[in-house]
């Protein structure tokens, strides 16, 4: 069983990048994946990895529009992070519980 991680800060903020106008939330394979990128990324590092399930990912995308992107290498740059559609997303999570 694999999980799917997101960064949230305390006050439930989710870590999120602009990208051509809209946000693009970097999701990552383990809470070590998530942890190492944000050791070389400053703008995370009062964000804590948690699991996403259904109800959370309702909750970061919210109505909006939110984009997210696999980063399946937490040393390069989140920008380098494959572009994953919310259905794609959901089904990991529902997949994988």
């Amino acid at each position: 069983m694999t999980d799917v991680y997101a960064m949230r800060r305390a006050n439930g903020d989710w870590f999120a990048l602009e990208d051509q106008g809209r946000l693009r939330v970097p999701v990552f394979h383990s809470a070590h994946d998530a942890l190492m990128a944000r050791l070389r990324t400053i703008e995370m590092l009062l964000f804590s990895p948690i699991a996403l399930d259904a109800k959370i990912l309702n909750e970061i995308v919210g109505g909006g529009a939110v984009d997210f992107s696999m980063i399946n290498d937490p040393f390069a740059s989140l920008s380098r992070g494959l572009r994953l559609p919310q259905s794609q997303l959901a089904s990991l999570i529902t997949g994988s519980r």
